[in-house]
């Protein structure tokens, strides 16, 4: 385990690194007017993050907490949909190309539409955040519930197991990993989502503070890129959290498993 962190520690310092010089740089170097609004320096953005630590997290808690309530909505009418389009053809022909028409559709532009219909901004992030994580997840776990191997329906078949018996004791097992894949591409981009919500005139939430130090400008860019740190940092806890539910759940994927001791 420590060995599979010493590469992520190293990237991550030598991407620090080279942000905090190309700050000093464009500072001191090539003189960039504004240059701290372009590329600030990390320690600043750290300390900013630090002073206002309870501010952020109290924001970005109403940003994820909306996003997580989303997702699960999102991912729940996915997996239903997956397993009815996987049971008859004649529902995947009549849902499947309207779901991937809806995803034709910019989130940019929707984003608006839904909140000036439901002007809540609560329920508007739920609705963009499940509208995101609903297709992924649908397509992956049609894709997971259509993997089984024939050889294995066979022999259920042959024992006369009744259809909820081969759902439950085979395509289910079989379609984790690809239901998990989707989940893992949905998660950042709920976030992502109700963040995009909160820039069309929310109350609460990290993209609110986000649009409001961007309005103020460089007096409040470290407060800007703190925000910004904080949106991805709940995009990447998102997916974790998701793989560490996929690690419980699904433990027999070679990737969970040690290899030649390896801790």
């Amino acid at each position: 385990m420590r060995n599979r962190f010493v590469p992520v520690l190293v990237w991550i310092v030598a991407i620090l690194v080279v942000w905090e010089a190309g700050s000093w740089a464009l500072l001191n170097l090539a003189q960039v007017p504004l240059a701290q609004s372009k590329l600030p320096y990390v320690h600043a953005i750290l300390t900013t993050s630090v002073q206002y630590s309870g501010t952020l997290l109290k924001e970005g808690s109403a940003t994820f907490g909306n996003a997580a309530i989303g997702f699960v909505i999102g991912a729940a009418a996915g997996v239903l949909l997956a397993i009815l389009m996987s049971v008859s053809r004649w529902i995947e022909r009549l849902t499947f190309p309207y779901a991937v028409a809806s995803q034709m559709i910019p989130i940019l532009g929707l984003a608006p539409i839904i909140y000036g219909i439901v002007r809540d901004e609560y329920i508007s992030r739920i609705i963009i955040s499940g509208y995101i994580t609903f297709f992924p997840v649908a397509l992956n776990m049609l894709r997971g519930l259509r993997s089984v191997e024939p050889s294995a329906l066979e022999l259920m078949y042959s024992y006369a197991a009744k259809p909820w018996s081969i759902y439950w004791k085979l395509r289910f097992p079989a379609a984790l990993p690809s239901l998990f894949s989707g989940l893992k591409i949905a998660a950042p981009l709920a976030v992502t989502g109700a963040i995009l919500v909160e820039l069309m005139g929310a109350q609460h939430g990290i993209g609110v503070i986000m649009l409001r130090n961007l309005y103020y400008g460089p007096s409040h860019v470290y407060m800007f890129w703190s925000t910004v740190v904080v949106g991805a940092l709940l995009g990447i806890l998102s997916y974790w959290v998701i793989s560490l539910i996929e690690r419980i759940i699904a433990p027999w994927q070679p990737e969970f498993r040690t290899r030649g001791g390896e801790q």
